[in-house]
């Protein structure tokens, strides 16, 4: 497996060097194909990114952002993503995006899956750029080791693009992107920061026997190699 490992002496300069990635393969997706897709994840470590990302100058009105994974909470909810992504990417120049949450207002995360399913079906996919997280536990998006269906979320020939999730540790009910929509993406970026994550992500790099952390999983079946971008904690000195 192939990763490309960018390191950066604070959290601040990862968000400015990842935001000039990502708006520089969205400002290709634009040239080549007139439109550029981005998932993106929740969590305290992204809204320094967001708001570097919102200021960048491109023709965001040819942007969709949508997220690779989601709680089953309305968008009011302080935990929810689509909240997290509102306040601070679609923000400044990137206001004019557009945006395709996960959630849906049904009576159950099945059927609120199959609504996004069908959302983000119409996309005109693949992703161009995927930007993830990663939990101490090897989870990414919501492929959490103790859901209920990680076989189905981890299948590489699976066929739907939103899944739902039911794992004890994830509190809520999820929405996920599919594994084959997100290793299909023309990037796939791991934005993580201190320590402890980069401990559990070269454990699971290393690891060669028994159940395999969906991280690895992740970054084994990325059709290109994915790009890992760590700095110690936000509030650690470089």
């Amino acid at each position: 497996m192939k990763a490309e490992w960018q390191e950066f002496a604070s959290g601040q300069k990862l968000a400015d060097a990842l935001a000039d990635t990502v708006a520089e393969r969205l400002e290709g997706a634009i040239a080549a194909r007139g439109t550029a897709v981005i998932a993106v994840s929740g969590g305290s470590t992204p809204p320094p990114f967001f708001k570097a990302l919102s200021r960048r100058k491109l023709n965001w009105a040819r942007v969709t952002v949508t997220l690779a994974d989601e709680r089953f909470v309305p968008s009011q909810s302080g935990r929810s993503n689509a909240r997290l992504v509102t306040q601070n990417l679609l923000q400044n120049d990137a206001a004019r995006a557009g945006f395709i949450g996960l959630y849906h207002n049904r009576e159950d995360v099945e059927a609120a899956a199959e609504m996004a399913d069908r959302a983000v079906g119409a996309l005109p996919l693949p992703l161009d750029v995927a930007v993830l997280g990663m939990g101490t536990d090897g989870h990414t998006a919501s492929f959490f080791p103790d859901a209920e269906n990680l076989d189905e979320l981890l299948d590489p020939a699976g066929d739907r693009h939103v899944l739902p999730v039911h794992a004890p540790s994830a509190v809520e009910p999820r929405l996920t992107l599919s594994m084959p929509l997100i290793c299909n993406a023309r990037l796939v970026a791991l934005h993580i920061e201190g320590a402890d994550k980069r401990k559990v992500l070269e454990a699971a790099l290393a690891q060669d026997e028994g159940p395999m952390p969906p991280i690895r999983t992740v970054l084994e079946n990325a059709v290109s190699p994915a790009h890992i971008y760590w700095a110690p904690k936000k509030d650690a000195k470089p």
